[in-house]
């Protein structure tokens, strides 16, 4: 342990560090800044970036972890891939049906499929609403949270009824914000009577995912027609445990009902919450790390500057060195005081740089309807960079003050 004469010296050499700060604090204020930019845009890309994980996490959690999807394209990530998946049949509800009967793990097998077109109530009209066909089990296996009333039935669903499950920038924007239970909307100049409206979800990479309608598949036949590209099914599996054997089973039923060579790979993929976090992480890896080194290059130019600033306090303080060094200051306790110098300014600057970085983060994410909060990596990221520009640049001109010769210092004009 250190004895009380050594802390007295590190203390008095701390305040020295201080001293000589605040004696140059327009040079000092200026030596903040590249740190400062540096450490602001690091936290508000890390906490941004954190904030938009954590949505898109929340949104594929929605799919439960017994619940996934059999699409016809799955993940497309190049243009081969699209092209490959665009020559698939596609499913059908005769896919439903036959899983229905054969899957003997499917607890719940649904569909849905989705267009787009204008809303209107009265002389109101909302562009662009995503209108979703569903059967009646689908808000159970995809875990719609119900705000007000209720979603259709079973036998809604089969006599092609006119009800509509809304989200809550339905109400918004037709209703004024006020319920829009038991009112009437229309779509595609056909009437329907609103009996639900789900809890707010929010947006997710800048789409709201409030601004939908939802009605019986059946419906949503009759008014579209038979849905060809985009129909999806949503299962769910008996046990979270034996998810994979649901998959096989429904693997196996839909390979024999397509046709598919048991030497081909499927002709529909699917997809499940864990797999879909896991595809959203690859493909973002790498414009993640881009960046955060990009936004690290002002850091490491804040460091330079620190170093310089450093250099030009030494040249400045020789005579005094020389001074301290000849009364019998130590060679330790000098290199001390000007790194203290370099660890205060590039902690300072980490600081206020942390502060900046979650308010811009924060700004940022009310634009985009992200909820962003201050994180534990964010912070201890912002304070480890600042510490460690201020040790790494700092130590040099901190051991050449040190090294000076006291006799040479003293003559330094």
């Amino acid at each position: 342990m250190l004895n009380k004469k050594t802390l007295t010296s590190v203390f008095e050499t701390l305040k020295m560090s201080l001293s000589a700060i605040l004696d140059h604090r327009l040079r000092s204020s200026l030596t903040l800044l590249g740190v400062i930019i540096g450490v602001t845009s690091v936290i508000t890309i890390i906490s941004a970036i954190e904030a938009l994980m954590g949505s898109i996490e929340a949104q594929t959690r929605e799919l439960g972890p017994a619940t996934f999807l059999v699409t016809k394209f799955g993940m497309i990530t190049s243009r081969e891939d699209y092209f490959k998946a665009i020559r698939r049949k596609n499913l059908t509800l005769h896919d439903i049906r036959a899983l229905q009967k054969g899957c003997q793990d499917c607890v719940a097998v649904g569909a849905l499929t989705d267009g787009q077109t204008t809303v209107k109530r009265g002389n109101k009209g909302l562009r662009n609403v995503h209108i979703s066909g569903a059967t009646a089990n689908i808000i159970d296996i995809l875990d719609f949270q119900v705000a007000e009333g209720r979603s259709f039935s079973g036998s809604e669903h089969d006599r092609k009824r006119f009800v509509a499950f809304v989200g809550p920038t339905i109400a918004e924007e037709l209703f004024e914000g006020k319920s829009p239970i038991g009112q009437e909307i229309k779509v595609r100049n056909r009437k329907f009577y609103i009996i639900g409206m789900a809890k707010k979800r929010g947006s997710l990479l800048g789409q709201d995912q409030d601004n939908f309608v939802m009605i019986p598949l059946s419906t949503h036949i009759k008014i579209f027609g038979p849905p060809r590209f985009n129909l999806q099914l949503a299962i769910k599996s008996a046990t979270i445990k034996g998810i994979n054997d649901t998959q096989d089973q429904v693997r196996a039923i839909l390979r024999a009902r397509r046709g598919v060579p048991y030497d081909d790979e499927d002709d529909f993929d699917m997809l499940t919450a864990e797999n879909i976090m896991m595809f959203v992480e690859n493909v973002t890896k790498g414009a993640r790390i881009a960046l955060i080194a990009i936004s690290s290059i002002a850091i490491v130019v804040g460091g330079i500057v620190i170093m310089n600033i450093m250099m030009v306090s030494v040249t400045e303080r020789t005579r005094e060195i020389g001074i301290r060094k000849s009364i019998g200051a130590q060679r330790k306790y000098i290199m001390l005081q000007f790194l203290f110098e370099a660890l205060i300014l590039s902690l300072g600057g980490g600081i206020i740089g942390i502060t900046l970085g979650i308010g811009l983060a924060i700004i940022l994410g009310s634009q985009i309807a992200l909820p962003v909060a201050p994180s534990l990596l964010a912070i201890t990221a912002g304070l480890s960079i600042s510490m460690g520009v201020g040790v790494f640049f700092g130590l040099y001109p901190a051991i050449k003050a040190s090294q000076l010769n006291p006799i040479d210092a003293l003559r330094y004009e």
